[in-house]
Parts: structure tokens; sequence; C-alpha cells
């Protein structure tokens, strides 16, 4: 079983293909699904405003036969007199003779219910059909008499067709000969419609279908093109890793061999000679002993004093490489200490502003941001030919940042060669390392170096641990 989970644990090229390729399928499955529902809706409107326009040109048309129907008849009925029992026999001729098309007709019924005209299914004349229905329940002959009763109207039902029998769909106009309680009217059959209209929704539903099918094909396309950019991708990131690898290891190995010696100039011009000097006094003084001379104490001191400078020195060079004061007083008494030895060993004015940090950034921070004022210092002293350098050390709201400004000559003029620019991009990757971010401004009137490390590298203030203090060098 454990054999069996770690073959189907995925590998890490298949982890970042999924990366890929998950969200761009959620993100095309909902396009797909956005784009059907927007399509649907869109054709389903049409379809209605389609529909709608053509049942109102119907219903123009029944208005249309029933308007004519009464021209025509119009002479009888409107001299007849509401017994005239010849004139309604008359009328009722007319209107039975007008049939039009395969389905059309004439109908006439009183306001009892009673058929009297129905020419294509004369089975309902003479006979009160009130109470007919239809299969949705629809009471079709009251509604005839209902809409009559208020004028004239369209009633929408379902109707036997005379040419099979079956219900259909039908919009009948009715309107009415009051004086003779008659609610007469026409109909047509709109069960064409429906069917032009339900062949629509389904051509609309098939277009869907097709969009589908295109779209998956294209996402199929779009994940093979993935797979196979991975695959290149991964390949070509090795190299470039191998690559970066064998850059980096060469720059460590410069960085080592920089500091070296750094580390063997300041032993053979500083520690190294005041030793020589130191052994000289030392050799002078043992013969002046021997020959009595008095001044064997003043080449002894001499020696002591060179001693005192070689420990001096030898301090000094100990706290460039790792100062002690940074462990136990914190980041802004090292820089001070820094800023100090750089002001007497340079003679360049130099000022020290920060907020207290004692135990408030955490031991990476400390010791990058005290390597960043360190390196620019030192380009400082070999590059800028600067007269004063501001160094300010804050905490705020986003973390803590560094600030280091000098009025030099700018970046521009540096020193060419093999290690130029190392400096800065060890600042670049200290910073990197911690998330922070490191801003150069560089210009002919000075250069500002400024390196910000997040509020996740900040740890909480002690209790009664003050807020804010100064020190000025």
């Amino acid at each position: 079983m454990p054999g069996l989970l770690s073959r189907l644990r995925p590998s890490y090229g298949q982890k970042v293909f999924l990366l890929a390729s998950v969200p761009m399928i959620l993100a095309v499955s909902a396009i797909a699904l956005l784009v059907a529902e927007q399509s649907r809706a869109l054709a389903e409107r049409e379809i209605r405003s389609l529909e709608t326009q053509l049942i109102e040109a119907k219903k123009r048309e029944l208005q249309n036969y029933v308007t004519q129907a009464r021209n025509g008849f119009y002479f009888v009925y409107g001299s007849a007199s509401p017994t005239d029992e010849d004139a309604k026999r008359q009328v009722m001729q007319i209107l039975a003779a007008m049939i039009y098309g395969e389905e059309g007709f004439f109908f006439v019924y009183d306001y009892d219910g009673t058929n009297l005209v129905s020419p294509r299914q004369t089975d309902l004349i003479n006979g009160n059909w009130l109470d007919l229905t239809d299969s949705e329940g629809t009471p079709v002959v009251k509604a005839f008499i209902d809409v009559a009763r208020q004028g004239a109207g369209y009633v929408e039902h379902l109707w036997p067709k005379p040419s099979t029998g079956e219900e259909a769909r039908m919009i009948t106009y009715v309107t009415s000969f009051p004086s003779w309680r008659w609610a007469v009217g026409t109909g047509v059959f709109i069960d064409d419609i429906l069917a032009s209209v339900a062949a629509s929704r389904a051509e609309v539903e098939a277009r869907v279908q097709r969009t589908f099918l295109y779209i998956g094909a294209i996402t199929l396309g779009a994940l093979l093109l993935v797979f196979s950019s991975g695959v290149f991708m991964n390949i070509r990131e090795r190299r470039l890793a191998d690559a970066k690898l064998k850059e980096l290891t060469q720059r460590v190995f410069d960085t080592q061999e920089e500091e070296r010696g750094r580390v063997a100039r300041e032993l053979h011009d500083g520690i190294s000679q005041i030793l020589v000097g130191v052994k000289y006094a030392l050799d002078i003084t043992r013969r002046r002993i021997a020959s009595g001379d008095d001044r064997a104490a003043e080449t002894l001191n001499k020696g002591i004093d060179n001693l005192q400078e070689a420990i001096h020195e030898v301090r000094r060079i100990s706290r460039d490489l790792r100062p002690g004061v940074l462990d136990d007083l914190g980041l802004g008494p090292a820089l001070k200490s820094l800023t100090d030895d750089f002001r007497t060993r340079t003679g360049i004015e130099t000022r020290f502003d920060t907020v207290v940090f004692r135990n408030r950034l955490d031991q990476d921070s400390k010791i990058a941001l005290y390597r960043i004022g360190q390196e620019a210092l030192t380009n400082v002293e070999r590059h800028s030919g600067a007269t004063r350098v501001v160094i300010d050390l804050r905490g705020h709201r986003d973390g803590a940042t560094l600030r280091v400004s000098d009025n030099g000559k700018g970046l521009g003029d540096a020193p060419r060669g093999p290690h130029k620019g190392i400096g800065l991009r060890n600042m670049q990757e200290r910073m990197d390392q911690l998330g922070g971010t490191l801003r150069i401004l560089s210009s002919k009137t000075g250069t500002v170096i400024e390196a910000q490390v997040p509020l996740s590298h900040l740890l909480p203030p002690e209790e009664g641990q003050p807020v804010r203090t100064k020190v000025q060098a």
C-alpha cells in the first residue's frame, strides 16, 4: 500500500502542470457556461420577440377578417331590429358561407352559450356549449361570451382542428352584436408558429452544444500546448538553473577570495607592519639594556604603544568580520560603532540616526542590514569621493528601513573591473532572501541606498522599552 501511494504521488513537474492546467480548465468551463447561458438567453429573447411578432400579425389578420365580414353584412344588421328573425337568418347564412383557407371559419354563439353558426363543425350547431372546456381547463365558449360582452378582444385556447380532430393552439378574435346578443368571431391555429419556435430553440441548443465542443477542443489544444511548453520550459529552466548555480558558485568563490584578499591586505599593511615595528623596538631595547643605554625605556614604551595599536587593529578586523556588539547590544549600537570607526578612519563627516532596535529585529535581518551598511560605507570610502554620509535606521508599520546617503559623485564613475557591482549584488541577494526590497538612487550629487525589511522580521517590543531615541555622530 505505501508503495502504491508513493507511485500515485505526483512529481514536481506534474504538480506544475496541474497548477497551470486546473485554473485554466476551471476558467474555460466558467466561460463556456457563461457563453452558453448568455447565448440561450439572447436566443430566447429573439425567439420570444419573433413569436410575439408572428402572433401579433395573426391577431391583426383575424381582426381584419372580422371587420371585413362585419362590413359585408352591416347593411342587414344595422337596419334590423332585435327581433328580426329574417335578418338574423340572412346574417347567419352569410357567416356560414365565409370559410377561408384549410381551417378558417366564422362562428356565432348567443350570450346563453348556444352555437348558431359553425360551418366546419356542424355538430356544434344548436347545442349549448357554455360549459365547454379544452384539455387545459379553459372554459372556451364562456370566454368568447365574456369578451363579446366587453365589446371585442382575443382569446387563446385549444380547439380541435377541423381537418384532424386533434386539439391545437388557437387564437380567436371575438366581437359583439349587442342588439342581437351574439358573440361573433373567427380564429386561426398557431401550431405552425409554435413548431417554428420549437425548431428555433432546438437549433439554438444544437449551436450551444457545438460551441461546447469547439471550446472543449480549444481547451484540449491549449492543455497540450501548456504541457509541451511546460516540458520545454522545464528543460530550459533546468539549464538556466545549472548556469545560475555555476555563476553563483563562482561568485561565492570570488567573494571569498575578495574577503581573503582584504583581510590579507589589512594584516600585511596594518598588523604586520606594526608587529615589525614592535620587533625592531624590542630589539633596540634589548641592545640598549645590554649596553646600559638610558634610552632603553623610551624604545620599550614605543614598542608597547605599537603593540597596543596592533591589538586595536586585530579587534577592528575581528569586528569587521563579525561584530560582537551586534549580538550583545543589537543593530543600532553595532551600526553606531561602525559609523564611529568609519568617521575616525576616513575623516568623512558622518551622522547616524536610529530608533532603538534591541531585540526587535530577528538575527537574519540584523546581520543583513549590518552587512549592507558596511558594504555601503566601503563603497563610499573607495569610490564616491563624498564628504558627508548620513545613515538612518528606523522601524515603521511596514517593517524596518536602513537608508545610507552620501554627497559623492554617484555610481556612474565607479571603477570598472571584473568585480564591479559584486557589493550591490550581495546587497540585493540579502534582501531577496528576507523578502525585502533594495532601492538604489544615484546621481552626480550623491547616492542613496535604501534597504527595507518586511514586517514579518520584526519581533514584538519588550515591555518598558523606550519608543524612540536619536543618536548623532
